[in-house]
């Protein structure tokens, strides 16, 4: 694959960090990475955007942004609010591409959920993916609510032709509750896709090289790492209840 379209469940659940991890790990494994982000809203002209912190983490060897919006909205109406012009899909495709020619793997990393609006003709990340004939890598939380977004999700993609990778858990919490040890083994059934990871929480908060030497570890061998699912949710399973 030479394109991976990152996308969400929502917002602010771990969709920069797992891209950076998938970043990580190819980059570890000798391959130039470029990392892609269409819109990068609510950070100012000076501050570090999304995929600047992935080139960061992940030494990925470029990054790329599009657009960017000052007020922390959907990218449609962050552009519309700043008089600035948006962001739409071909053009979204069409920088993918353009990166593609001289790097082994593009992440096109997206904001908020894959139907956010990018502009006033109501364009899509689902239009970029489809456009690029890329999949689709789905980023989610893990707790009580996630199963409907995953599966909302994959019916979107599915109603566009889209192929979607598997679902990566953006944020494995610390004390994991029940509903979020149940949810490793629902996720692949709501997204009738295999479940790839869970990265662990507070991981973007690690140094850089913390960060590249761990990040194998938490990403399944279809993105190039180590990590075991089905040991995973052995280890996190809930003791089951006996009334």
């Amino acid at each position: 694959m030479t394109v991976i379209v990152v996308s969400g469940t929502g917002t602010e659940i771990g969709k920069t960090v797992v891209t950076a991890a998938v970043a990580a790990v190819a980059t570890a494994a000798g391959k130039s990475v470029a990392v892609l982000k269409p819109a990068q809203t609510g950070v100012g002209p000076d501050e570090r955007g999304d995929a600047d912190e992935v080139v960061r983490l992940s030494g990925a060897a470029a990054s790329a942004e599009l657009g960017r919006f000052p007020e922390p909205l959907a990218p449609g109406t962050a552009a519309r609010r700043a008089g600035l012009a948006p962001v739409g899909p071909r053009e979204v495709a069409e920088a993918a591409r353009k990166l593609a020619e001289g790097h082994d793997l593009v992440l096109v990393e997206g904001a908020g959920g894959l139907l956010v609006r990018f502009d006033e003709e109501g364009g899509t990340l689902a239009d970029a993916a489809a456009l690029l004939g890329a999949p689709v890598l789905v980023v989610a939380p893990a707790g009580l609510g996630t199963l409907n977004g995953v599966s909302l999700t994959a019916e979107a993609l599915r109603a566009r032709g889209i192929a979607q990778l598997g679902v990566v858990v953006g944020s494995w919490p610390d004390a994991p509750d029940l509903a979020a040890r149940c949810n490793l083994g629902d996720l692949p059934e709501a997204a009738d896709a295999p479940l790839l990871g869970a990265v662990p929480q507070g991981s973007g908060a690690l140094d850089p090289a913390e960060f590249r030497a761990a990040a194998g570890g938490w990403l399944a061998p279809a993105l190039g790492g180590t990590w075991d699912a089905a040991a995973f949710a052995e280890a996190q399973a809930a003791p089951v209840f006996v009334g």
